[in-house]
């Protein structure tokens, strides 16, 4: 019997009263994901630029605490309004990708929405990878709208 692989995703949706250029510019730029990511992101660089540099597509960036440093690989990128990425390392799901938009809202600030799917690797492990992931990601979306508004 063929096991079927189930798809799991969710979305963060929040608002800045920074502009989108500035969040997307913390975003999309892997060098400075450890100056606003803290303490979950305390390492971050580039191992690959992409087109545009630094974060275009193509680019790679390393992101973690050690031992566990994970390389994301930018796929779409519209300046000041999207970015999309995909998972390069191993981990316990497969097609990883996630996916940033900016919006921003008449008399100023921005909306941001950070979606995720991914497909479970081992059967019946996907809802609580998905929480895990969920509570992650609120965070990082927290910590990126306090950094963009400083």
């Amino acid at each position: 019997m063929v096991e079927r692989q189930r798809t799991f995703a969710f979305e963060i949706s929040t608002s800045s009263s920074a502009n989108a250029s500035t969040l997307f510019a913390l975003v999309s730029d892997g060098n400075r994901w450890s100056e606003w990511a803290r303490p979950v992101v305390a390492e971050s660089f580039m191992e690959r630029e992409g087109d545009p540099a630094p974060g275009g597509v193509g680019a790679i960036r390393v992101l973690g605490r050690k031992p566990v440093l994970v390389r994301e690989e930018t796929v779409e990128y519209e300046q000041d309004r999207r970015h999309a990425y995909v998972l390069r390392s191993a981990s316990p799901v497969k097609d990883y990708r996630g996916e940033v938009t900016f919006v921003p809202r008449d008399g100023g600030g921005t909306d941001l929405v950070w979606r995720i799917s991914f497909i479970e690797r081992v059967p019946g492990t996907g809802s609580v990878l998905r929480a895990g992931l969920r509570t992650f990601i609120q965070d990082l979306a927290k910590r990126l709208v306090q950094a963009a508004e400083r």
